[in-house]
């Protein structure tokens, strides 16, 4: 399910994920006459199957944090999503190279139809994106995009006074007519036209992003909805611009401040997927049990009578609850990567499953191209500027042993990027440049850009002569910053042992993370206050996250410190390139073209080294079915419906 995150909060995920309001119109939406829906008739709960039937079938999943919400539209934590995973199934899955549709008929494309641009007039006053996809009136001075053109290159500054065109994406989506609310009750256009509404209500602590870019969220049947951006907005994840619905049926008479702030226990979750809500018990366990109404039920889904989620707290006690019988299944929330190696042997034993998988987030170390100090131009005092020559920054490349690290600390089960985009996302590019541990190569450019093993003393750091900007005798010496985590150690010993044998100098500093993590003038990373900066990044959704090396995302004292660029990257090539790959939609030729021409241009400036993909560990009974981690999925629990530990499973 889209959470409409903020994107231009688009990447940074540190150790874990870290997860502007217009007058939108409500749509066609009916105010019930009838008095709001009680914790009793909100959500109706068959019983368990009585002594005559068939003995349940219990399943239980074990979780490394407790929800924070199991409410849609509350900005819900990854333990969560898992739990609200059993209970809505979708709307759609998502996953990294495209969308699989649930409880739509099928995934609005380009080439369906479903999808199309529209050129649309628009005159002064009008809500408008424009070029720096910020929602404005139109006025004198307002840069646009006129329809038909996605390159900054064609984009117009409004005169202020006549009509122009604009493109306007329109998405038609198609509910299956076969959705049942857990209490029977039909799910229609009205439930997701009533999701908007309340999603748009500033009482509702969820991203207004996609809600100020939505010009008209429209009921066209009982079982199809549209959603129009407003002109100048194209959407690459158009095809999952659908809100989650919320039954109007049951919660219509409140508001959104009402079902923002209430309990769980007065108002149940109230969902369509193949579990319902029993019931929650703080700090232990969330119960549910199989939904009667769930759509895929009469081919047998869910194999489970009642699916319990228990909350624990560190990996130790998971693997236990594992190995007893406590637990079916450890969601990757319990962070089981430390563990990787004892889990192989008790797979190897037969005691456990074990699924392994990359994910999209990936460890990377950051160039300190343009420390704050330089914003005023480089002084006598500021630090010299070691690595503003590009043939510096490809030899430490070089030099950085990133297969050991994946080999040793990750024991071979992920991979080295060569790009910003991940190896499994379909915009990814094999024609970039790419640095595999070559030292010779490596002290090759070293040597090519001025830095000299004067001394001939491979233990000791090289010195400059000739180097681009620098006065001769400069020590080639950097701070490797990162935070004290034990895999950050493991990486640092071996990247810090690999650049010292191409003659660099490094002093490793272990930063405690909320430190290292602090927003500028004072944090190291986001006040630009660092040499070689080591953290994780990812991506709120399927975009491949170009926006985080834009010139308009340095941190600086001007922008208060906000910005993703903490490396102070600056190629206004890359800037236009960019904006025109987020105004490409899928489906178009220029979509794969613009992203890998991006890549090809990261990789020669190389303003970042991707150092591995993080990955995710998830691990079960030895007979669980239909479970795995791939990297394409980015939601564990996608098919918790169709999880069997039957001897004879069936195979969807």
């Amino acid at each position: 399910m889209k959470q409409h995150l903020l994107r231009k909060c688009l990447g940074l995920l540190f150790t874990a994920l870290l997860f502007t309001a217009c007058n939108v119109p409500d749509g066609n939406v009916e105010t019930p006459t009838s008095q709001p829906a009680t914790a009793t008739n909100a959500v109706e709960t068959p019983s368990l199957p009585d002594a005559s039937q068939l003995e349940p079938k219990y399943f239980t999943i074990c979780l490394g944090q407790e929800p924070n919400t199991l409410y849609p539209y509350g900005n819900p934590n990854p333990a969560a999503r898992s739990v609200m995973a059993a209970l809505y199934d979708g709307p759609v899955d998502v996953f990294l190279d495209g969308y699989q549709p649930v409880i739509i008929e099928t995934i609005p494309s380009l080439a369906n139809g479903d999808a199309q641009i529209v050129p649309v007039k628009a005159t002064r006053g009008d809500l408008v994106v424009n070029t720096d996809d910020e929602v404005v009136l139109l006025d004198a001075g307002v840069d646009f995009f006129p329809a038909g053109c996605n390159d900054p290159a064609c984009a117009q500054r409004y005169s202020g006074s006549g009509d122009i065109e604009m493109d306007q994406l329109v998405v038609t989506f198609r509910i299956q007519s076969e959705i049942r609310w857990s209490d029977g009750h039909p799910l229609t256009a009205q439930d997701t036209i009533f999701a908007h509404r309340i999603a748009s209500n500033s009482e509702t602590p969820a991203s207004k992003y996609l809600v100020d870019r939505t010009q008209i969220y429209e009921e066209v049947d009982e079982l199809t909805v549209q959603w129009w951006g407003r002109p100048g907005f194209l959407d690459p994840t158009f095809a999952d611009n659908f809100w989650s619905p919320l039954p109007f049926h049951a919660w219509g008479g409140f508001s959104a401040a009402d079902l923002a702030r209430a309990e769980v226990e007065s108002r149940p979750p109230l969902g369509w997927g193949a579990f319902l809500f029993e019931s929650w018990t703080r700090g232990e366990s969330i119960r549910l049990r199989k939904n009667p109404n769930y759509f895929r039920a009469e081919d047998g889904f869910p194999a489970f009578d009642v699916l319990t989620f228990r909350f624990l707290h560190d990996t130790e006690s998971g693997i236990s609850a594992l190995t007893s019988g406590e637990c079916d299944l450890l969601d990757s929330s319990l962070r089981l990567e430390s563990q990787v190696e004892l889990l192989l042997e008790l797979e190897n034993s037969k005691t456990v499953k074990v699924a392994i998988a990359p994910t999209n987030i990936m460890e990377r170390l950051d160039f300190g191209i343009n420390p704050v100090s330089y914003d005023n131009g480089i002084g006598i005092e500021d630090r010299p500027n070691l690595l503003g020559d590009v043939r510096t920054r490809q030899a430490i490349a070089y030099c950085l042993d990133r297969q050991r690290v994946v080999d040793e600390v990750l024991s071979g089960l992920t991979y080295v990027p060569q790009t910003f985009v991940p190896n499994a996302h379909p915009t990814y590019s094999t024609q970039v440049d790419n640095y595999p541990f070559d030292p010779n190569t490596g002290i090759g450019l070293l040597e090519d850009a001025g830095w000299v093993d004067a001394d001939k003393d491979p233990a000791t750091p090289r010195t400059s002569r000739g180097a681009l900007g620098l006065p001769d005798g400069i020590t080639l010496s950097l701070s490797y910053q990162t935070t004290e985590a034990l895999q950050r150690r493991q990486t640092a010993e071996i990247l810090s042992a690999s650049l010292r044998e191409c003659g660099i100098g490094i002093d490793v500093k272990y930063v405690p993370v909320n430190d290292f993590y602090a927003p500028g003038p004072d944090g190291p990373l986001f006040g630009r206050q660092f040499d070689l900066g080591v953290y994780a990044v990812g991506a709120s959704g399927l975009e491949p996250n170009c926006v985080g090396y834009q010139e308009s995302e340095i941190p600086s004292a001007s922008n208060n410190w906000l910005g993703l660029n903490v490396i102070g990257y600056k190629n206004p090539d890359f800037d236009a390139l960019c904006q025109k790959a987020r105004r490409s939609l899928p489906g178009q030729p220029a979509y794969l073209d613009n992203y890998a021409r991006l890549q090809s241009i990261f990789a020669n400036d190389l303003p970042s080294l991707p150092l591995y993909a993080r990955l995710k560990v998830a691990v079960s009974r030895p007979d669980l079915c239909n479970f795995e981690l791939t990297p394409n999925i980015l939601q564990d629990l996608w098919n918790v419906e169709e999880l069997d530990y039957d001897s004879a499973c069936r195979v969807p």
